[in-house]
């Protein structure tokens, strides 16, 4: 028998170049893969990005559109996890709703956290075209939930689901001379001796 070293050789060498070649293939397209996948996870929305497209609540009180008002801080866990669903929300119903943010760390909204008994965050007031309170809920609502109030405030119909109340942060109006050691919004309510 008469066999051709060369060929041998020529034929290992091909297989292992293909070899080679699918292996960066495949590397290739796993990297592709991955990247897209994780810029899809980290596009989620935070709060601060929310609030500085959010409408302002001077044109929320004129442009006569009914309006979701959101009290919400910053430390406020559940604030930061019903974000992404309210982004969503917001884009679905943003033609005909305004979106209002108020941060209850920010003095100036202290009218509004009394007038609207803000004790808890998230806190969502529901206000008709003419800027009257048809509705609130308190804590995290399911995004079905505050999708379907939303249908009902943009239809002018009473809410399906006024007055829910979900896990919350504890919040407290400083409406009387506050000690500096409560000053810590993040005390969540607990007793500072």
């Amino acid at each position: 028998m008469n066999v051709n070293p060369s060929n041998s050789t020529n034929s290992s060498s091909l297989a292992m170049r293909l070899r080679n070649f699918i292996i960066v293939l495949v590397a290739i397209a796993l990297s592709v893969t991955i990247f897209i996948g994780l810029r899809t996870e980290t596009a989620s929305v935070s709060l601060n990005e929310m609030a500085e497209t959010a409408t302002p609540l001077d044109v929320a009180f004129s442009n006569d559109k009914p309006t979701l008002v959101e009290f919400y801080a910053n430390w406020c866990t559940v604030c930061q996890a019903m974000a992404p669903e309210l982004h969503e929300i917001r884009q679905k119903y943003g033609e005909n709703t305004n979106f209002v943010m108020l941060n209850v760390d920010n003095s100036k909204w202290l009218p509004e956290l009394v007038k609207y008994r803000v004790d808890g965050i998230p806190h969502f007031v529901f206000l008709d075209r003419e800027g009257t309170e048809v509705g609130q809920t308190i804590g995290e609502i399911p995004k079905s939930l505050m999708a379907a109030n939303i249908e009902a405030l943009v239809a002018g119909s009473s809410l399906p689901y006024n007055g829910t109340v979900g896990q919350d942060s504890e919040f407290a109006a400083p409406v009387a001379p506050i000690k500096a050691s409560q000053a810590d919004p993040r005390v969540h309510g607990s007793q500072v001796q």
